[in-house]
């Protein structure tokens, strides 16, 4: 008998030690609950933090994240273990095309859901041809040294815009330093799921210190709760409709790249924690995150990825049922239906905001070199070598480049660059061996 379209989730009890929950397994219904919120946590600090950097809504990017992580389930079929947060790739890019500056509503995003919408479109598009050709392509054009290096940029890139989102003051400048040490004694000192939880742990450690200087003690600027009072409970979404300019959307499509290693990474790590192999289910991985994409831009949020944070949160659990995220994405979609939870969101000050923007941009960037570390990178080859510290320098240093109509900023340029400099350095096998 052929195999039905969605898995039929066997139920088991809870893993002992050692033990896993396959992905067509599921545990107790309360269980399952418990740990959908679980995810919901561990995606929060990301999935805010980055529509925060670009001025959108984050009430929003929540409720897409919920629909985009649903219509990433449809597509794979139930098979492949995922949540589709914001992603940070496009932070850069958005901020260049928009003009933001780094406090209240970006008044561009429409031109920029624009450029998301087509980064979604040509990442739906590797996704159909991945279907029906397979990975190989990808990872020839793209092996470890190029997207550790291309991940290793987007960290580097982002980097001037957070340390000058906390320059403003001296009163800034500290507390976004208070803010780096509240997120390091959690990654240090905390265990287990608060330690996971590194990112949102630190943030509330930071806006409860910022809290007591400013408006119990007078210092700075302080936090303004009435609009949270102000808020109501339950209310529809601020949906917001792109426009599609051409230069937003040459620039943006690009990072449609950057989300491909992103997800293949993801699908690699996920087989090999299970011990299944999902590489059948790529092409459909990459086109689901490619439609959440397109959907999103068009309702007014980000474009969206397969989290890291909830691959940490598998590994560390062994709960790897696809159920888990359907019921992850439910909550999302009821967090999205309250006007008050994005006042709270809102609420957030810029200096924590912006001593947490240092942790996750070096975490970015430092994650780009575990790529290199973990596939061993052979860095006495030269090949390798020149590769990495070109595109370093040209992500950092925000190289653009124009071609006619056509341009490109730093982390395009890096992405492309990478990918071509790499191409045009590949030597012929010696007789007997493989290139």
């Amino acid at each position: 008998m052929a195999d039905s379209y969605f898995p039929r989730w066997r139920t088991q009890p809870a893993p002992a030690e050692g033990r896993i929950v396959g992905t067509d397994e599921r545990l107790a219904w309360p269980q399952m609950f418990a740990m959908g919120v679980q995810h919901v946590v561990a995606m929060f600090g990301s999935t805010v933090l980055a529509p925060l950097l670009m001025g959108f809504d984050p009430n929003l990017c929540i409720f897409m994240s919920g629909i985009g992580t649903l219509l990433f389930f449809v597509l794979v079929g139930g098979r492949v273990p995922s949540y589709l947060g914001s992603s940070f790739a496009f932070i850069g890019l958005v901020i260049a095309v928009t003009g933001y500056g780094g406090h209240g509503p970006n008044l561009n995003i429409p031109v920029a859901l624009g450029g998301i919408i087509a980064c979604g479109v040509v990442y739906a598009v590797i996704g159909l041809i991945v279907s029906a050709v397979g990975t190989r392509w990808i990872e020839t054009l793209m092996p470890p040294v190029v997207t550790g290096a291309i991940v290793c940029v987007i960290g580097l890139n982002l980097a001037p815009i957070a340390v000058h989102g906390v320059s403003g003051s001296n009163f800034d400048s500290w507390m976004a330093l208070v803010t780096v040490l509240c997120v390091g004694a959690v990654a240090v000192f905390g265990r287990g799921m608060l330690q996971r939880l590194l990112i949102l742990v630190g943030l509330l450690m930071a806006y409860g210190i910022y809290a007591i200087v400013t408006n119990g003690l007078g210092m700075g600027k302080p936090i303004d709760f009435s609009i949270v009072a102000n808020a109501a409970w339950f209310g529809m979404p601020h949906f917001t409709a792109p426009v599609f300019n051409m230069q937003a959307m040459t620039l943006l499509a690009p990072i449609a790249v950057i989300l491909v290693a992103e997800n293949l990474g993801h699908i690699k790590a996920v087989s090999a924690m299970t011990g299944q192999n999902l590489d059948r289910y790529v092409g459909r991985a990459f086109l689901g995150d490619g439609l959440a994409t397109i959907v999103s831009g068009f309702a007014g949020g980000t474009g969206v990825t397969t989290y890291a944070e909830n691959i940490g949160v598998m590994a560390v659990t062994k709960i790897y049922s696809t159920l888990v995220f359907v019921i992850a994405a439910v909550i999302a979609l009821v967090l999205g239906f309250s006007p008050k939870f994005g006042a709270v969101i809102q609420t957030i000050p810029g200096p924590v905001l912006g001593g947490v923007s240092i942790v996750v941009f070096g975490l970015i960037a430092v994650t780009g070199a575990r790529i290199w570390v973990v596939n061993k990178v052979d860095f006495s080859d030269n090949r390798n070598l020149i590769v990495a510290a070109v595109t370093l320098v040209l992500g950092a240093g925000d190289f653009s480049l124009k071609l006619g109509g056509f341009g490109l900023g730093g982390i395009g340029t890096a992405t492309f660059g990478a990918i071509i400099l790499y191409a045009l350095l590949r030597r012929k096998p010696v007789q007997g061996q493989v290139a």
